[in-house]
């Protein structure tokens, strides 16, 4: 277990994990080892099933491993960094940072094709599409009407990609979650409460890469 201490003015002590597996303890300046020890055995069964969560969490990057893109099922093998004929191929080594950059230029013509297409079928009209690292947010729209999403959509069902793209598009008519902005989802997507509860269940996503 890797146990990060990070010390400031602060007067109670607090324990989480990251996604990276580490340990981060926050205490106070003042306070001893010995007390800090005593805190992370106080919190041992919270810190093992957070440890245990992440570790299920963990994207399977093994040759022969299958992965699921826009619904689409493809078999991990070794190669240059391409998505083609039902595989994902990835070198050797460094296989999460070569992933991460092969999925921002994939997702990147997909959304693309995507907002352009429900777009036009509904009669709205923005500025750009963009892919972002974003994990806080699925997708996000400016007042400009430039739409980010982020690259993790890839691994989300199909229709559940379809209302991220009609939500961001909503937002070039009405700016908030507002009453008519929640219309014009219904409107497109008439499941689409069903829809953004299957999105909040796949939140773990988001801690994949």
């Amino acid at each position: 277990m890797n146990v990060v201490i990070v010390r400031g003015r602060r007067k109670t002590l607090s324990v989480s994990v990251n996604r990276d597996a580490e340990v981060v303890v926050r205490a106070p300046l003042y306070i001893k080892d010995e007390e800090i020890n005593r805190f992370i055995e106080k919190h041992q069964s919270w810190i093992r099933s957070r440890l245990a969560l992440i570790e299920k969490n963990k994207l399977n990057l093994a040759d022969g491993a299958c992965i699921s893109l826009f619904g689409r099922e493809y078999t991990l093998a070794c190669g240059r960094a391409a998505v083609k004929s039902g595989f994902v191929y990835l070198p050797k080594e460094d296989r999460e940072k070569a992933l991460i950059g092969l999925l921002k230029s994939f997702v990147k013509k997909e959304m693309k094709e995507r907002t352009a297409k429900i777009a036009e079928e509904n009669g709205f009209c923005y500025a750009t599409v963009r892919i972002s690292s974003a994990r806080g947010r699925w997708g996000s729209c400016s007042k400009k009407g430039n739409i980010s999403y982020s690259f993790r959509v890839a691994f989300l069902p199909s229709d559940i990609v379809d209302y991220i793209v009609v939500h961001e598009l909503c937002h070039t008519r009405h700016f908030n979650h507002g009453v008519k902005f929640w219309q014009e989802v219904e409107r497109i997507i008439h499941d689409y409460k069903l829809r953004r509860k299957r999105l909040k269940e796949h939140s773990n996503i988001m801690n994949w890469l």
